[in-house]
């Protein structure tokens, strides 16, 4: 699909291949996803614009590489988008947060807002949104349109899982903003679940129900 990655490390997917499986406790899944986070993170910072500086080794002065510009922003859509976020910071501590805390209407599937706080310099940062799974897209796109709003326009979307009618629902309220996941599944169930997928990302996070 267009504007999306795929990320199939081998490390990746037998890691979400363990995070499917219903057996899998509340803290291995929670270990998991902050290491499949990591190995996200690596991807959808791979292009980062490089700079030049000047620096001294043990043996030598030499002109050695740095990321340009300002730092990024990892902006969490509360509540699952914190796991991803925790093992992501690991990799990238420098890194500024913003949350943006929706939850979805059960019987419209709709996101309400209840929370944002972001940097006020958002608009000169990358900006790489965080959320375990695209089903409907309605968080998803809400968060985005929150953060524009607040001046963002360098956007990119991570998550571990989507389902085909949220690539689609996203990509034509949000097309310049390009999707990474680690897998695209079958379909939406009747209640907006990702199928196979792995069931509620928090609930299976956090141990709530």
């Amino acid at each position: 699909m267009a504007n999306v990655t795929v990320v199939d490390h081998p490390l990746v997917q037998h890691k979400l291949t363990l995070m499917r499986d219903k057996n899998t406790s509340t803290a291995g899944f929670r270990r998991l996803l902050r290491e499949v986070s990591l190995l996200l993170c690596y991807e959808v910072t791979r292009d980062l614009e490089l700079t030049n500086v000047n620096i001294e080794t043990p043996l030598t002065d030499m002109s050695a590489p740095v990321i340009a510009g300002k730092k990024l922003v990892f902006a969490s859509i509360l509540r699952a988008g914190n796991g991803l976020l925790e093992g992501m910071l690991d990799l990238v501590p420098s890194a500024r947060v913003a949350h943006v805390g929706l939850y979805r209407d059960h019987k419209t599937l709709e996101a309400i807002e209840y929370y944002f706080k972001a940097p006020e310099d958002i608009s000169d940062r990358l900006v790489v949104v965080v959320d375990p799974m695209l089903a409907t897209a309605n968080s998803a796109t809400a968060a985005i349109d929150k953060l524009k709003e607040r001046g963002a326009n360098n956007i990119r979307f991570l998550c571990l899982l989507a389902a085909p009618e949220g690539i689609e629902a996203f990509a034509a309220s949000q097309p310049d903003v390009p999707i990474f996941t680690a897998a695209i599944d079958s379909h939406l169930n009747d209640k907006g679940y990702i199928v196979p997928g792995l069931g509620d990302a928090g609930d299976r996070m956090y141990g709530t129900k």
